[in-house]
């Protein structure tokens, strides 16, 4: 393939889900609105996701105490592990490893169900009888992912901030009232901002290019393992891309 034709092809695959992901935004105040979709979708990525976004946090808030503490401990620091541990997990490793979670699981789960639906013809029936697929099966997996992602990362950052509380009170002889109240006195609003604006933006890529690899599937069952595997890929590279760029903006505009 020459270098021409194979940067033609990459920029008409972002020209396609760049009006793929504005059309699904649109469709969001368009009726009709297919709730039940909305809820089950819900259901499927966000309490699906529970009990591997709280295993997640947990640990990576327990390791991260005992990690920074013990390189604390060598500076007469070792009290403010809370502090650490709490700015790391609000501000970067919570929303991102939980919307890595969250990719491996629900991004390739919408490429492959959107997948073969696309190779078995059945979208092309959706809109032989009047029904925009855009409409019925991408606008409700963004609004849900978007939504679920919001809960989920605040259930990951408690879980990180209460593992290391208690990796560092069992383990590293830490205080447990003085831990939270580190934890609790160091954050500040652009913490949380940038805390909860990253799960909104990682929760748009998740959902947006699960669906464009599942709705753009071609040659059957191989075409749907390629499109699965490009979904967790491209999704996980954008989260960390965007995870750097939300972080530069945040620094830029509050300092901190």
């Amino acid at each position: 393939m020459q270098i021409g034709e194979f940067l033609r092809e990459k920029v008409l695959a972002v020209q396609e889900y760049s009006l793929m992901s504005w059309a699904a935004i649109t469709n969001i105040f368009r009726r009709p609105f297919y709730w039940v979709d909305l809820y089950t979708q819900a259901d499927l990525i966000g309490v699906g996701s529970v009990p591997i976004v709280m295993l997640t946090g947990f640990f990576t808030g327990g390791v991260l105490a005992l990690n920074s503490a013990t390189t604390l401990a060598q500076f007469g620091a070792k009290a403010v592990t809370g502090e650490l541990v709490s700015l790391s997990m609000i501000k970067e490793l919570g929303p991102v490893l939980t919307s890595l979670m969250v990719s491996g699981r629900n991004a390739s789960g919408m490429a492959s169900e959107l997948g073969s639906m696309q190779v078995t013809e059945q979208i092309d029936a959706m809109r032989a009888l009047g029904t925009d697929p855009l409409k019925k099966l991408v606008t409700p997996r963004l609004i849900a992912t978007v939504i679920m992602m919001f809960f989920l990362t605040i259930l990951s950052d408690a879980l990180g901030i209460l593992g290391g509380g208690l990796a560092g009170t069992t383990w590293l002889g830490l205080d447990f009232s003085q831990y939270s109240h580190m934890a609790y006195q160091s954050l500040m609003f652009p913490d949380v901002l940038e805390g909860m604006v990253k799960p909104l933006i990682f929760g748009f890529i998740i959902a947006t290019v699960g669906c464009y690899f599942g709705m753009s599937t071609r040659g059957g069952t191989q075409g749907v393992g390629r499109s699965t595997t490009q979904a967790v890929v491209v999704s996980s590279v954008l989260i960390i891309a965007s995870d750097f760029v939300i972080s530069y903006l945040m620094i830029q505009l509050f300092g901190r």
